[in-house]
């Protein structure tokens, strides 16, 4: 741990390692948050550094960061310096590579985000406002003070998109598709959500089911202590492979997954597909019982099947969902084929603060033009919206 500086009447602190912090802390700020998530729980962050998923040697250099007051810790953000911009699902590689051609460099950069984690939610967690505002600035000082090109915090909830932008970050928005139960309008079962979309949605969607059944495939459902080893290991099979098709490099070890196994097996729920008595596919699915969220996380398959994606990712998580009481369903990231699905769009944000002025200047002309696109883009889906008469809002 080093002490760094002063904002306000509050003293810095960064930690170098995740290790180094006290978790129960940590844990008791992310619960006083208006949108926590599993996913910026002490113990997930830390699997994630252990394992070598996310840690200095795969270009993500902690760099955890908390206001004191006394002997009490009031704000913290996870961060990191990192030297590339992926796992991120924020794409700045257009700004990197203007750096570039201008003779300047874009990394280091400092980052505040749940690696590989497209999930919405608190970043900055405060016990009160004051905390997060002077948290927020202190970040932008952090980053001025190492002399790093930038700052970006990633998929942040409403509040704290406040915070950085009164401490003078810019705000870019995104787009992503959830489901959400209404209150004043719940869907009872898979077979009811089925009946309110429409026709044409309808179809498609038992025609796919269709296809996976008669191709033979059934599914079992394992969660929480349920997902055993070999379950595990046959996950990361799955997992491993099907970024090998797409020419990419899995980012998750298989010890980041035996890590959630023994910290956080509650929050995890997995769907298996079975062909020929064999597992062929699976989908894995995160929780959070207490708020009754669910987040769609990871695929893989060692067979191709026709509509079998689809079947594990959204309809069997869905009817899950439904049946449990579960009241959302985050898909990921991007998606339009997910509003098939049931699912529509909602608007995220980042936060980005720009040392150069220059290039400060030219990143708000592109995310106010870029803005105006993203506005129109969703009043463009909204427009298509599956449901009978448009009658769901979006979450």
């Amino acid at each position: 741990m080093q002490v760094r500086s002063t904002v306000g009447d509050y003293v810095i602190r960064v930690y170098e390692s995740p290790d180094a912090w006290d978790p129960q802390r940590w844990d008791e700020l992310l619960e006083r948050q208006a949108q926590p998530s599993p996913f910026m729980r002490s113990a997930y962050l830390r699997a994630l550094h252990a394992s070598g998923s996310a840690c200095a040697e795969t270009g993500w250099q902690p760099f955890f960061l908390s206001l004191w007051q006394g002997d009490r810790m009031v704000a913290a953000c996870a961060l990191y310096q990192k030297h590339h911009s992926y796992g991120e699902y924020v794409f700045d590689w257009a700004w990197a590579d203007a750096y570039r051609r201008n003779g300047l460099r874009y990394y280091p950069k400092l980052l505040s985000a749940v690696p590989f984690t497209p999930v919405p939610g608190a970043r900055l967690l405060a016990q009160d406002e004051a905390a997060r505002s002077a948290l927020a600035q202190a970040l932008v000082q952090t980053a001025a003070d190492r002399g790093l090109s930038s700052l970006h915090v990633l998929f942040v909830d409403e509040i704290d998109a406040q915070a950085l932008a009164q401490a003078g970050c810019m705000i870019r928005q995104g787009v992503q598709f959830h489901w959400s139960q209404l209150p004043e309008d719940p869907i009872e079962d898979f077979q009811d959500l089925l009946a309110r979309l429409q026709r044409e949605k309808r179809k498609k969607i038992q025609q796919e089911q269709r296809r996976v059944r008669d191709a033979g495939v059934t599914f079992t459902v394992h969660q929480g202590t349920a997902i055993d080893e070999a379950l595990w290991t046959f996950f990361h099979a799955c997992y491993t492979r099907t970024y090998l098709e797409h020419h990419s490099t899995p980012y998750l070890t298989r010890d980041f997954f035996a890590r959630m196994a023994s910290d956080m097996s509650e929050n995890w729920l997995m769907f298996v597909a079975h062909h020929e008595g064999q597992p062929i596919a699976c989908s894995l699915v995160a929780l959070d019982p207490v708020r009754k969220h669910a987040y769609g996380r990871y695929w893989g398959a060692l067979r191709s099947l026709p509509c079998l994606h689809f079947d594990a990712c959204y309809y069997q998580p869905l009817t899950w969902c439904l049946r449990e009481g579960y009241t959302r369903f985050e898909g990921g990231a991007q998606g339009e084929h997910k509003m098939a699905r049931g699912l529509l769009p909602v608007t995220t944000r980042s936060a980005h603060w720009v040392a150069d002025p220059r290039f400060a200047h030219a990143v708000d002309d592109f995310l106010q033009r870029e803005g105006a696109h993203v506005g129109a883009y969703l009043d463009e889906l909204r427009e298509h919206n599956p449901f009978k008469g448009g009658v769901r809002a979006p979450a």
